[in-house]
């Protein structure tokens, strides 16, 4: 006997794709198809003058670079086409001078699946620039130019109040004015929105409010020496999660580079995740590929630990890599990374 609605359901996984776990019971009895978590990243648009030279330089010292290279990049869009990538309903907020820089950066966005109708333009003010040193090691050095990214006002988020109404969670970074940014986390929390902030670059006064609005504050080991005040944060790790968390911050997860992750929650403890070994080309845009990805995946339903790993999989990923943008993965090639990862480890 013939039945349309099983009929139908086989002919919408063969066209749609859909995962071998959705049951076939959830369709039949009408279920609907769970939307998509709509990320918006408020922040910073840079274009990236990188240098690859044989070592980052020190203070006083001069170095002969091979080549230089101009790509999108600047924290916030950095974290916005990692989010667009790998299949988040994503949306930008932020300012660009009238310039080539600006249209390279909106068009690099856009083919990466974000919405930049909110985009402003600034007609007195460059677009932001970054100067980018990467040694051979991988390491990088970052001087950043703010330009029209210091333009992004209170008011800019006031009139595009809409927007952060219409998402699900905010990411927030410190590479536009710190007032904003608080403002954009406080009123991203009034609306019951999922807050996740990269504290970075650290301003020299770290506004305390922030550690209240945030959901999940991602620094990295060094940004959290800086936050706390201590030196050798490595070996203190735990010590310093009590630092944030007495401040008013909930959960902590911050990235170590080559020795991987570690997560301070309230669900979780004090947990670690091992570093993915691979041989880092560029760590350009790898923690805001991180941020991204745990962005989505706790978007998504993911607990802490679980987006920690997906994210420490995809900034593993993008350091094999050059550029910024140019380094992001979509989910199609994270998932046939992994898959060919299982493969050689069973």
């Amino acid at each position: 006997m013939n039945c349309p609605l099983i009929e139908e359901y086989f002919f919408l996984v063969g066209e749609m794709n859909f995962s071998f776990g959705i049951g076939i019971k959830s369709l039949i009895f009408g279920e609907k198809m769970r939307e998509k978590k709509r990320i918006l990243v408020i922040g910073s648009l840079n274009l990236d003058m990188v240098v690859s030279a044989d070592h980052v330089p020190l203070a006083g010292e001069t170095i002969l670079g091979r080549n230089m290279a101009l790509v999108p990049g600047g924290k916030g869009a950095n974290q916005a086409c990692a989010a667009g990538r790998l299949g988040a309903d994503t949306a930008m907020l932020g300012a660009l001078g009238q310039d080539a820089h600006g249209r390279l950066l909106e068009s690099s966005l856009r083919e990466s699946g974000v919405d930049v109708s909110r985009l402003l333009w600034r007609d007195h003010k460059e677009t932001g620039l970054a100067m980018i040193t990467v040694g051979d090691s991988g390491e990088n050095s970052i001087v950043v130019v703010p330009g029209a990214n210091a333009t992004l006002t209170l008011e800019d988020l006031d009139r595009n109040r809409d927007l952060i109404e219409g998402c699900d969670g905010v990411i927030l970074q410190l590479e536009i004015p710190v007032e904003t940014v608080c403002h954009g986390a406080r009123l991203a929390k009034s609306l019951g929105k999922t807050v996740i902030l990269d504290p970075a670059p650290v301003p020299g006064h770290f506004p305390e409010e922030l550690y209240g609005y945030a959901d999940v504050i991602k620094p990295n080991e060094t940004e959290l020496g800086m936050l706390t005040g201590i030196s050798d944060v490595t070996n203190h790790l735990e010590e310093a999660a009590e630092v944030i968390r007495g401040r008013g911050g909930k959960d902590l997860v911050v990235t170590l580079g080559e020795k991987g992750v570690f997560v301070a929650s309230k669900a979780y403890g004090i947990r670690r995740i091992p570093a993915v070994k691979v041989k880092a080309v560029d760590t350009t845009a790898a923690g805001d590929a991180f941020t991204a990805a745990l962005a989505y995946q706790l978007l998504e339903g993911r607990g802490l630990l679980e987006a920690a790993e997906f994210a420490n999989l995809v900034s593993a990923m993008v350091v094999t890599r050059k550029g910024a943008q140019s380094s992001i993965p979509s989910m199609e090639e994270v998932e046939n990374w992994r898959d060919a990862a299982e493969f050689l480890e069973g």
